[in-house]
């Protein structure tokens, strides 16, 4: 491994660069400009700090916002003053929230004013970012120099939240290194300098956008355009506007923008990579074909322990071939599985022994663990391995094909979403017993099913049940079910344990009454849509 650099390291460089450096809307600034704001930032965070860190406390603050400049400067502010910026993520909603911002031993959160009411439940001081305070606490530090804090590349600048085996979020550490390496990397792979533009849509609470986004800007000194949130129809004017050649996406993102009317001149922009995760293997070359540029594809988590990426000979729907030290193992032997053999439809023929975990047996790769959560760390390294949860098979080449996930999570737009929370809102419910929530196939991803069982003698409708889901201030938009299976009772063991993947497996096939969800409603299925 190459020299490990900080953010600090990649900031600090672009301290008297004149060129531009990010771009919001109609306002620009500097990188020298960029550098200032963020130092300006550090001095704020630090000084809210000493008045809010009783006992001296981790330094940790919680940012709920969207993308913007302010989330920017307090990335670099954190990054130059030795604090820690914990990612909230807006769909989480009520308790879960507060209990986010919690488990991270978060000092204080700052917001913006239209999420202020989502954390009523926090039990920390919440500031406006913008407010009046905001407002003389910046013109207060506003002489703040831009010398930095010593930094490690071991030194925590972040922690995002991902979804684990227990169904609750779990805060991942994120070191500077463990940021400024990829970025610095993806920038010289792929030959990025002050004279790109790196959109970013994706949202800065989640490690793609830091990790495959801004840090690949900041480390290239190329300009980093934002958008407060990702808009399908508003991508494409957008890379117009911003003369983007770079851009980042994770999930559907790009079907989204393939869903738009095309063009005849949609390939006249100047646009010339687009890199992420988990793209449907139909878009990626339909997406370079309609607007002529070339779409990378990778495999990744915000845990950072196993990478792939794909090259232009990874065959079709493959994650792209297995590196040294990543090996698949059987769940049941924990030895190596033997290759994959197809039959001539292309399906897989020995999937019982060729289908196991992905596991780095060299050790934990980027991951730093997660924060204050032992149990989970070592559930992730077990002997010295980081084992993802990740179930694959390979060829008989080395190329790698994912096969679904060993724990109880369902993937929604690129997010792992836990059932338990979600089970536990549905039996809320007068008229629910039990609520089974799983994943089925979706076209990217899972779609969130429930199989539910009525209170004996009573009645569920789908408008009313559709209202009562509305209603829920912890069941965030991604968490609400596409289908809702209505039925007498659930598989289990022996030992009563509900068989998912019996469920999952048949789907809205199942002969019991399926309901879709058709915007705030559902309706039934009929037989010709099972």
């Amino acid at each position: 491994m190459s020299e490990v650099p900080t953010v600090t390291d990649l900031l600090t460089a672009h301290a008297h660069d004149t060129r531009p450096g990010l771009r919001f809307c109609d306002a620009s600034w500097t990188w020298g400009e960029v550098v200032s704001a963020s130092a300006v930032r550090g001095a704020v965070l630090q000084d809210l700090l000493r008045n809010h860190r009783p006992g001296g406390g981790p330094p940790h603050i919680g940012l709920l916002a969207d993308n913007g400049p302010e989330f920017a400067f307090l990335l670099g502010g954190s990054a130059l003053r030795g604090t820690v910026l914990v990612g909230l993520n807006p769909t989480r909603r009520g308790p879960a929230l507060a209990r986010d911002v919690h488990a991270t031993d978060c000092r204080l959160v700052l917001t913006q004013p239209h999420y202020r009411a989502l954390l009523s439940d926090v039990d920390v001081p919440v500031l406006d970012l913008g407010g009046p305070e905001w407002t003389e606490l910046i013109a207060a530090h506003s002489g703040a120099g831009t010398e930095p804090v010593p930094a490690s590349p071991d030194d925590l600048l972040m922690l995002i939240f991902t979804s684990g085996t227990s169904g609750e979020p779990k805060a991942v550490r994120c070191t500077h290194g463990k940021i400024a390496f990829p970025g610095r990397m993806l920038a010289r792979r792929f030959g990025l300098s002050p004279a790109d533009t790196v959109y970013v849509a994706m949202p800065l609470f989640h490690s793609n956008a830091i990790m495959a986004g801004w840090s690949v800007g900041v480390a290239a000194g190329a300009t980093v355009a934002l958008r407060d949130r990702f808009s399908a129809s508003g991508f494409l004017p957008d890379v117009r506007r911003f003369g983007a050649t770079y851009a980042n996406y994770v999930g559907t993102p790009l079907s989204y923008v393939l869903a738009t009317p095309e063009a005849p001149d949609d390939a006249d922009n100047p646009l010339r990579l687009v890199y992420g995760n988990e793209g449907a293997e139909e878009d990626l070359a339909e997406f370079a074909r309609r607007f002529g540029c070339r779409v990378v594809d990778a495999f990744g988590s915000t845990e950072g322990g196993i990478g792939f990426a794909r090259t232009p000979d990874t065959p079709p729907g493959s994650l792209g071939r297995r590196a040294d030290g990543v090996r698949i193992l059987h769940p049941d032997t924990a030895e190596p599985c033997p290759p994959a053999e197809f039959a001539s439809d292309g399906s897989l023929r020995n999937a019982d022994v060729a289908v196991g975990e992905l596991v780095n047996v060299d050790g934990p790769g980027w991951f730093a663990g997660y924060y204050n959560d032992p149990d989970a760390d070592a559930e992730r390294m077990r002997s010295g391995r980081y084992h993802t949860g990740d179930l694959a098979y390979a060829d008989a080449e080395g190329y790698v094909y994912f096969a679904g996930r060993t724990s109880d999570w369902v993937r929604v737009d690129g997010e792992n979403l836990g059932t338990a929370p979600i089970e536990r809102v549905l039996t809320r419910h007068p008229a629910v017993a039990e609520a089974a929530v799983y994943g089925v196939a979706d076209r990217i991803g899972d779609a969130v099913m429930v199989a539910v069982v009525p209170v004996p003698g009573a009645t569920l409708l789908p408008d009313e049940f559709a209202a009562f889901l509305e209603s829920q201030d912890d069941l965030g938009p991604k968490q609400h079910p596409r289908y809702v299976r209505i039925t007498p009772s659930l598989p289990r063991t022996a030992t009563f344990k509900v068989v998912k993947r019996a469920l999952a497996a048949e789907g809205s096939r199942c002969g019991d009454p399926v309901w879709r969800r058709d915007g705030t409603t559902y309706r039934a299925v009929t037989s010709a849509e099972s």
